[in-house]
């Protein structure tokens, strides 16, 4: 289903994005339930691989309750619909090999967001994580509305900063202790994209670039 604007500028969820401009294609779209087998099956194939950058709870946080995985994508569908994010899986030849979000979205005076990924580790060192991030920004900044992205990598992970690189996005510096990831407070770095950053171009754009 296409964009619908909203009044404001906001992109009317669900929201699918495609990029055919190189191979293999790719396609964000919101999780179903129908996609239960196959999503546990991706995550429990990729557990060691993205477990060092994954959320934790800290010392002393209340643990969080189980839920099912139909009540897991009626939450996100929720969040969505109350334009608090944009969760979408990434798709590549009809299979699911991860996911993005825009979360964290603050209207009014600020109109920003944040942005998370994980891709398989099957489809790695193909660019799929560099187009499907470039394909989310691009639609928070222009459909959706907002003004600045921001994303916060470990210093450690040295495949999501090569993408932020890619993609030309602002580096901030580092934020200490930000997170909780792996059972302890990291220091990430913080990097931004803005619409004036844009120019009036596109992430994709950027990507198309020798």
């Amino acid at each position: 289903m296409p964009w619908r604007p909203h009044r404001d500028g906001q992109a009317r969820w669900p929201v699918v994005l495609r990029d055919a401009s190189a191979e293999p294609a790719i396609v964000l779209r919101p999780l179903r339930a129908s996609d239960e087998a196959e999503w546990q099956q991706v995550r429990r194939d990729n557990a060691h691989h993205v477990q060092p950058w994954e959320p934790t709870l800290p010392p002393g946080a209340e643990p969080r309750t189980p839920v099912s995985f139909r009540q897991f994508v009626r939450d996100l569908d929720t969040e969505a619909r109350a334009d608090r994010a944009m969760p979408w899986a990434i798709e590549v030849e009809g299979r699911i090999v991860g996911q993005v979000h825009i979360f964290g979205i603050i209207r009014a005076a600020q109109l920003s967001g944040a942005a998370g990924y994980w891709v398989s580790h099957a489809v790695t060192r193909r660019g799929i994580a560099s187009r499907a991030l470039a394909l989310a920004v691009d639609h928070a900044l222009g459909p959706a509305g907002l003004h600045r992205i921001e994303v916060n990598i470990r210093l450690d992970n040295v495949a999501s900063l090569g993408v932020a690189r890619r993609l030309g996005l602002r580096d901030e510096g580092i934020r200490e202790r930000y997170l909780h990831i792996d059972g302890a407070w990291r220091d990430h770095r913080s990097f931004a994209v803005t619409t004036e950053d844009l120019g009036g171009s596109s992430l994709m754009a950027r990507l198309s670039q020798p």
